[in-house]
């Protein structure tokens, strides 16, 4: 999926001690992360944001809006641009790779990510689900396998590294003070829907003879949070680049499938908007289709009658099942995976026994960045209510952090897109997808049964 001709320093296949911190993909997503958390901290206690720099298009009717306000930001993009395109050059140099190859790519990247994010801002937009990120892959699978893109553009489509880096600003979304607000409902509904869909996966892919390493990947990306865990947990087992392209492609299949099938089942029903929120986050298989979904159920809550509820109650549920409770699954499982892989799958049946070093050398490193962001937003706010958080906090400080994150979602989807040449998927045959589709029947089954009979009066009347 990506070139690696431009590539100066061969891979190494071991630590190579304090060089690691700076040569490594993982850590520089630590950086560039845990760098943009401290100084939006920084700002935010002078009374200050990151807002100006981290500029998203504004929400449009008609093209001569969407005008107006790219010409009257247009200093902020640049500045923007300039921003990533420093760092990410910092970084992608360290790693050994020319930046005479990665800036012309990672410039036809951004701008593409602009006109894809404007296109997410269309007032209409969610009423035709053309959600930023699966608008960015649509795009980039048009792009990779109907028009065509120069190879040497593939330095810049860095996937893996926009999506870690994309993570550990979700961390800082996601602050442990979350999980307390809450409160034990969404956690153990999230935690049961987690384990029993991987652990689903998971066997049915070994049942169909699949690889331990792949199916480990398809059960992260169905159980958590597809694209984001199905890279994580690759990373962690050491799984080949072709079962994550394979499980991210499966992921968005049934993701965009569920953003139809969730609504209308729901609108059929008549739950309410909690109840249908919780159910959407505890069956849609990325954050993006999921807010779709959610949202769309809430503007019918907002309008008709006969569905009790507010649209609010729809995205509140979605986020607590969804984005804070299954989300943080993606540590969870990076960890134990690491560890089970390193100890039971790599003795490749002799008698040689891993040393716990490895679980070390294989863990993905940028969950620790997720972990840290999370916690360090976690300490910046413990002394702010759930009221105080959403009228205070987040506006100024977490709010540019989940912009600039869903900036780099879109690098990330974009540059999935364009790397990702679907003849070359087909050699995977059908077991993969039979897998995570057994999986993922049962989890919009078990979701809807401890939605609407377990914890129905939770949800129905969430923030009443």
């Amino acid at each position: 999926m990506t070139n690696t001709e431009d590539h100066i320093v061969a891979p190494t296949p071991r630590p190579v001690g304090w060089r690691e911190l700076w040569i490594k993909e993982d850590w520089w997503a630590n950086w560039i992360g845990l760098g943009l958390v401290l100084l939006s901290y920084a700002l935010f206690l002078q009374g200050d944001s990151l807002r100006w720099i981290a500029v998203v298009p504004a929400q449009w009717s008609n093209i001569s809006d969407l005008g107006a306000d790219l010409a009257r930001n247009a200093p902020r993009y640049v500045a923007q641009f300039c921003a990533w395109t420093l760092v990410f050059s910092f970084a992608v140099r360290a790693m050994g790779f020319r930046l005479s190859a990665f800036l012309p790519s990672f410039a036809f990247l951004y701008l593409l990510s602009l006109v894809i994010f404007a296109i997410g801002r269309w007032d209409q937009a969610s009423q035709y689900n053309l959600e930023p990120p699966l608008v960015a892959l649509l795009v980039g699978l048009a792009l990779s396998n109907f028009i065509g893109v120069p190879k040497s553009f593939d330095t810049g489509f860095r996937v893996e590294f926009y999506i870690k880096t994309g993570i550990v600003l979700l961390g800082a979304t996601l602050p442990f003070t979350l999980l307390l607000w809450a409160g034990p409902v969404a956690i153990l509904q999230a935690g049961v829907v987690s384990v029993i869909t991987f652990l689903i996966i998971f066997f049915a892919a070994r049942k169909f003879g699949l690889d331990h390493r792949f199916a480990a990947v398809l059960g992260a990306g169905g159980s958590v949070c597809g694209v984001s865990a199905a890279i994580a947990i690759s990373g962690a087992v050491g799984a080949k680049k072709e079962h994550t392209s394979i499980a991210i492609t499966i992921v968005i299949i049934w993701a965009i499938a569920m953003i139809f099938f969730l609504p209308l089942v729901s609108r059929l029903l008549e739950l309410p908007a909690g109840v249908a929120g919780a159910w959407i986050g505890t069956s849609e298989f990325a954050d993006a289709a999921g807010l779709a979904a959610a949202t769309a159920y809430g503007n019918l809550a907002n309008n008709l009658e006969n569905i009790p509820g507010t649209g609010d109650q729809a995205v509140f549920a979605f986020t607590l099942l969804k984005i804070v409770g299954r989300d943080i699954w993606i540590g969870v499982w990076a960890i134990v995976l690491a560890l089970i892989a390193t100890t039971r799958w790599e003795t490749n049946g002799n008698d040689r026994v891993p040393r716990m070093a490895e679980v070390w050398w294989r863990f993905p490193k940028f969950v620790l960045g997720f972990l840290a962001a999370s916690l360090l937003v976690t300490a910046m706010t413990s002394g702010y209510t759930l009221e105080q958080y959403e009228r205070e906090v987040a506006p100024t400080l977490v709010g540019p952090i989940r912009d600039l994150r869903s900036w780099a979602f879109i690098f990330c989807f974009l540059s999935i897109g364009l790397t990702t040449r679907l003849r070359e998927l087909s050699s995977a045959g059908s077991k993969p997808f039979l897998a995570f589709s057994i999986g993922a029947v049962i989890n919009v089954i078990l979701g809807f049964l401890l939605t609407v009979y377990v914890f129905y009066d939770y949800w129905a009347t969430l923030g009443s």
